[in-house]
């Protein structure tokens, strides 16, 4: 059938990602992943009492209004309305803190994954479990609450990721997929649920305080991909769709992390297969053949959508300290009076990054909005240093700026070389990589090998949550998550490959020492300004 068909008679399949600067919802076609229509809203956090935080009503906004722009783009282009779906899926960024009481009710305001205020309880864990447990992940953030001894503790029965939360609220179901289940807590991949060794060595670490519940209690339920997640109550589809024309009973996949639904999004579920994904903030996540053999504290460890096991890369900052940059060009344009939209503006900048020396000559720039725990600060102050005699350009500026939106990444990176971990196929999507080619070429350069980004890049993660909602409603019997995406997705998918440049690798090779040796002045500046 034809695409105005296939949506006027409920099958298309639906994703919807909340990323941390806007929230996309991108209509499929289910049999073969192409991409139907799209709808954005635009949201930033905010820095609230020293907490990075959404609020709830910012949640639903901005979730509605996505929805409801993917709805008009529906109606302009094909003259249909939406009213059902095949299927409909749920992803959001990972890790973070939403805890609720019987009633309920949120108890304290959303903790995102950005916060780094949870360092004591992140070292207390992984000393206990022998497993790191980074400071965004939501076990951290529970435990430094009972360190922090807070009131809402007692009153805690369930607590959640952003994601897992959204689908609650559409379903009514306390679920989560085990790709971002992992990030709350350790998973086993063979019984595809919590550790219960790590979960009893919890509950007895924190026995003393006598709390009226058991951590199992709290957290939500463990899915495979491809389950059944439950169904869009009434209630969901009104906050959907406040319009009233989507219907109920509309089956959902699991709700995901955005880790996994990049994984999906550029076919990286296979062992020896990895992808970065670069926006806001960056990680790298490496499917494994084996466990690593050492614990390292700037390494998690998670899951694929379908429970194997991943090393993954993870760094707060990546694009902001671009975008600012790109903001400031924009303005100076705007007082010449001759003002540049940011699709001109992008690529213009972007590309004469590639014509800067590949060293960048002395200029140094640190994107730090935010603490980086793989380089060891708990605050961040956005930095530009360089040497007199630098050659300050244009070219130069904007290739330290690249450069280092992949410093932390290129070090924990190191880390897993070192550890003998094999990569086949190394995929880019995001943000960074809008702009043809310059991304793709300044990471293959940073990370030492060849880089692919495929045609459905752009998409991102709300495209690859749809295409686990597609999974769910249109896989054959017992087949895999991997069958499926190689012969229903990206069978004769298009994609373009960058290899590293003998004087990129050394010029990053160079400006990653320089990187590494600041650390201090980067250290230094967020005790000085405050």
């Amino acid at each position: 059938m034809d695409k105005k068909e296939l949506i006027a008679q409920g099958k298309a399949a639906l994703g919807i990602e909340l990323g941390s600067t806007r929230i996309k919802a991108v209509l499929i076609d289910p049999n073969n992943g192409t991409v139907l229509a799209s709808g954005s809203h635009g949201w930033e956090n905010r820095l609230e009492n020293g907490v990075w935080t959404y609020h709830i009503d910012d949640i639903w906004n901005g979730l509605s209004d996505s929805y409801l722009d993917l709805k008009k783009n529906v109606k302009k282009d094909y003259g249909v309305t939406i009213s059902s779906l095949c299927a409909l899926g749920i992803s959001a960024m990972m890790h973070g803190y939403l805890a609720f009481d019987k009633n309920d009710e949120l108890l304290t305001p959303f903790r995102t994954w950005r916060n780094t205020m949870s360092r004591d309880a992140s070292a207390e864990l992984t000393d206990l479990f022998q497993f790191n447990i980074p400071e965004r992940w939501s076990i951290s953030h529970l435990y430094q609450s009972i360190l922090n001894k807070e009131e809402h503790v007692q009153k805690l029965t369930f607590f959640t990721t952003l994601a897992g939360y959204i689908h609650w609220q559409l379903t009514g179901q306390k679920v989560l997929g085990v790709g971002d289940a992992a990030g709350m807590f350790p998973v086993d991949s063979d019984r595809m649920d919590y550790r219960a060794d790590l979960v009893e060595k919890f509950d007895k670490k924190v026995e003393q305080y006598h709390y009226p519940w058991t951590l199992k209690e709290l957290l939500p339920k463990v899915l495979n991909a491809g389950e059944d997640a439950g169904t869009l109550t009434d209630k969901g589809a009104k906050l959907l769709d406040p319009e009233g024309d989507l219907k109920a009973g509309i089956p959902l996949c699991p709700p995901e992390g955005d880790a996994g639904t990049g994984m999906v999004a550029t076919n990286s579920v296979k062992e020896r297969t990895g992808n970065v994904s670069a926006g806001t903030s960056i990680f790298a996540m490496i499917v494994l053949e084996k466990a690593l053999k050492d614990l390292h504290r700037e390494i998690d460890n998670v899951t694929t959508p379908d429970g194997k096991q991943v090393a993954m890369v993870h760094a707060n900052n990546c694009t902001s300290d671009i975008n600012a940059w790109i903001g400031l060009f924009s303005e100076f344009a705007t007082l010449q009076g001759h003002p540049i939209s940011n699709d001109e503006l992008f690529p213009l900048l972007f590309n004469e990054a590639l014509k800067g020396d590949p060293d960048c000559n002395g200029v140094l720039t640190y994107g730090y909005y935010s603490g980086e725990f793989i380089t060891g600060l708990t605050e961040g102050r956005p930095m530009l240093v360089r040497t007199p005699n630098s050659k300050f350009n244009i070219a130069n500026l904007m290739r330290s700026n690249l450069y280092t939106s992949l410093g932390a990444v290129r070090l924990g990176m190191d880390i897993l070389a070192k550890e003998g971990v094999k990569i086949d196929k190394l995929l880019g999507h995001g943000g960074l990589f809008k702009t043809e080619g310059v991304g793709q070429q300044i990471m293959a350069d940073a990370l030492k090998t060849s880089v692919w980004v495929m045609t459905t890049a752009g998409e991102g993660g709300a495209w690859g949550i749809a295409v686990l909602a597609a999974y769910l409603a249109q896989k054959q019997k017992d087949q895999s998550l991997p069958d499926f995406l190689d012969k229903c997705i990206f069978c004769g998918a298009e994609g373009s490959k960058r290899e590293p440049e003998e004087q990129g690798m050394k010029g990053f090779d160079t400006f990653i020492k320089h990187y590494v040796d600041c650390l201090p002045v980067e250290k230094e500046a967020t005790s000085c300004l405050k």
